[in-house]
């Protein structure tokens, strides 16, 4: 009889009734706070939907602005590029000019040392005076082909290194020098 001794003992013993009960009591309690809960969570969700909002609008203004500037910059890219260009072929130009005229006055002062060390032959073995009349020919020359570049660049001419061989050779001296080694 033991077993229903268990079974009266079981049946007699109200603790599992009140577990019962108690766990019932708790959900129904829990259950009257979700309405607090819902309506806090709502509020909650408005307000970061109100906060998402206004930091949409602040992101959508600033990639309006974003987008005006890069609109502008490619905008006025083509003409930066055009006006660069022309820039850069307004210096190489002067560059070339600038060249020139300075092979212009290194072949003048070529040629002034070359008059210069022939009168000094000359003087030295008891030469003419020839040369002096000879060298104040030659740097008018070079003066007129300085003159003609500077006029077609002026023009917008293009201008090739034309100038340099239209310059006048310079006189070589090996001649004096073979006379002199041979006497």
């Amino acid at each position: 009889m033991p077993i229903t001794d268990d079974i009266k003992k079981t049946l007699s013993d109200p603790t599992p009734l009140y577990a019962l009960a108690g766990v019932g009591d708790l959900a129904y309690e829990k259950l009257r706070e979700v309405p607090g809960k819902v309506e806090e969570l709502t509020a909650d969700r408005k307000a970061t939907q109100e906060k998402a909002a206004a930091r949409f609008q602040e992101a959508q203004a600033a990639l309006v602005g974003a987008q005006a500037k890069v609109t502008e910059t490619v905008n006025t890219l083509p003409t930066d590029l055009k006006e660069l260009q022309e820039k850069a072929q307004t210096f190489a130009l002067q560059q070339v000019g600038r060249a020139a005229e300075l092979a212009v006055k290194a072949m003048e002062a070529y040629e002034e040392l070359a008059v210069r060390g022939k009168a000094v032959v000359d003087k030295g073995r008891g030469g003419s005076a020839e040369a002096g009349s000879a060298a104040a020919e030659q740097p008018a020359e070079v003066t007129e082909v300085v003159v003609d570049f500077e006029a077609r660049s002026a023009a917008g001419e293009p201008v090739e290194g034309e100038l340099v061989d239209d310059a006048p050779a310079p006189k070589k001296t090996t001649r004096a020098r073979k006379a002199d080694t041979e006497k």
